[in-house]
């Protein structure tokens, strides 16, 4: 598909007025800050000098952190070459935990929900035997996510996002205590009208809905008074770290979630959230591929409990003070599959990368092929180095990328790093009909994820996140065939990308991957 059949992306107009708004409020800010500091020349060997000892001070800190080298690596060098702008911008941005308020926060409410999981032992061993390498990932989700393995869990996978609207929108339906809707975007348009047309309907049954957005992912979707108007029909909103014209140190952590959970138990979760282009209504980026799971039994009550987490952390309530075990009530389901399911939740403030560990476990568990499918690749050398030593051992490692971008300059960063994976036998295809934004991964017919969570830094660093691991399901396979047929759908691009690019374009990428952590 040609650009030019492309539809313009619509905007809403009150949206892009409050981000236009913002940007100018804290560039006026940053103004300022240059102004006092012109000011303060008088004093600038003083200045100078105690910001070069607090610049080099911080550096050993970095440094000495238990991070990545590829995210410790930026920072070092901005805030040697810059000390006063670089220092300043890891104050705001970089520690990348949020405000002491806020991870205490998490913390006392995680402390009261966790515990409501079942421990779910026996389960885990039997995964354990049965299938080893799923096993050791599945072991990892519990001791350090505290999410736990389930089974007596039915699981149905959707290869287009509209398949899993539609699938939504008969399971809310049915709903008859509650209805718990989690989404990174929420676009007040065609395709959410057909979900608040059911929702408004279940309130007024008596079924308690709530919808939680992030306001930076919608900020362009919906107006400011899309809450209040949701209010007014019974639906309760809360909106997740609301952009403001200001310096904010937990503006950089979004809520990246997707997830639907209606009486505990029927749940949903993917890679698309509630707008047009998601379900290819409109076309911004040509055809829109995206993707999504159904689940029914046991397994609901891990999305439950993810969803109640930031619910009850954008409030001012004592967690003491709110009662979520009343959502959390068992109730009788048997299952028709004997599959392996792990739902599970990442979260920036704990300093646990939870999804890039799972994805590094899976790559280098895989013994036959290791396939996955993202939206963007700025990845880390770590995970550069698992892909590229699974391929060498003989692993067919294959990345599925767009073919058409959303965001140019977050396209360059991603196809500059196909060369060092290419070169190492790991093959790249982009998908030619459009924009693909699943995020999936598959591992030898056994074991696969499906979920939020892109192969970047965002995600897999900054962001809230979710996601769901299954081994020894009908899922797994669905997963396989689907990518299977995306592939014969894609261009191969692994030999175009072994060759050598030149050398102002290998410089620009290189500038642009060494700060990408920051886009």
């Amino acid at each position: 598909m040609s650009n030019s059949t492309l539809e313009s992306k619509k905007k809403t107009e009150n949206g892009v007025k409050r981000m236009a708004f913002s940007v100018l409020a804290i560039l006026f800010q940053v103004g300022f800050m240059l102004v006092v500091f012109k000011r303060l020349n008088a004093y600038a060997g003083v200045i100078d000098l105690f910001t070069r000892i607090f610049a080099i001070v911080l550096v050993l800190k970095i440094y000495g952190s238990h991070q990545t080298s590829t995210m410790k690596t930026p920072w070092i060098i901005l805030i040697l070459a810059f000390p006063i702008m670089g220092v300043t911008l890891f104050l705001l941005i970089g520690l990348n935990g949020g405000t002491w308020k806020m991870r205490s926060r998490y913390e006392k409410i995680d402390a009261k929900l966790l515990p409501l999981l079942p421990e779910n032992s026996e389960i885990q061993k039997k995964l354990q035997e049965q299938i080893p390498k799923a096993g050791g990932i599945s072991s990892y989700l519990t001791s350090y996510a505290k999410y736990p393995v389930y089974q007596n869990t039915d699981m149905t996978y959707y290869d287009e996002a509209v398949k899993g609207l539609n699938a939504q929108l008969e399971d809310m339906k049915k709903a008859e205590r509650f209805i718990f809707m989690e989404y990174h975007a929420i676009e007040d348009e065609e395709a959410w009208h057909r979900i608040q047309t059911v929702l408004e309907e279940r309130v007024k049954a008596g079924v308690e809905v709530r919808v939680f957005y992030d306001d930076m992912g919608s900020i362009g979707f919906v107006n400011m008074d899309f809450a209040r108007k949701l209010e007014s029909v019974g639906i309760q909103c809360r909106v997740f770290n609301p952009f403001s014209p200001g310096f904010n140190m937990f503006l950089n952590n979004r809520d990246h979630r997707k997830i639907t959970a209606i009486d505990g138990k029927v749940g949903f979760t993917g890679g698309y959230n509630l707008a047009n282009e998601y379900f290819n209504i409109t076309h911004p980026y040509g055809m829109w591929k995206d993707t999504g799971v159904r689940m029914e039994g046991d397994a609901v009550r891990s999305l439950t409990v993810a969803f109640l987490e930031m619910w009850n952390a954008a409030s001012n309530a004592h967690p003491d003070e709110i009662d979520m075990e009343q959502y959390l009530q068992p109730y009788s389901y048997q299952a028709k599959q004997n599959g392996y399911i792990q739902p599970y939740a990442d979260s920036p403030l704990d300093g646990e990368q939870v999804g890039e560990e799972v994805y590094i476990s899976m790559i280098n568990k895989a013994e036959k092929y290791c396939w996955f499918m993202t939206p963007y690749l700025i990845i880390t050398d770590e995970m550069t180095h698992a892909l590229s030593l699974a391929a060498k051992r003989g692993v067919d490692v294959r990345i599925i990328t767009p073919g058409i971008p959303d965001k140019k300059l977050i396209y360059s960063v991603t196809r500059s790093f196909y060369n060092g994976l290419v070169i190492n036998g790991v093959r790249i295809f982009e998908w030619t009909p459009g924009f693909c934004h699943a995020k999936m991964c598959v591992v030898d017919d056994c074991m696969a994820t499906c979920g939020t969570i892109n192969m970047d830094y965002r995600s897999l660093y900054h962001h809230f996140e979710n996601g769901c691991f299954m081994a020894g399901c009908d899922v797994v396979l669905d997963i396989r065939h689907d990518l299977e047929h995306t592939i014969s759908e894609c261009r191969e691009v692994t030999d175009q990308y072994k060759e050598g690019r030149s050398a102002t374009l290998r410089l620009g990428q290189l500038f642009l991957r060494l700060f990408a952590e920051l886009l």
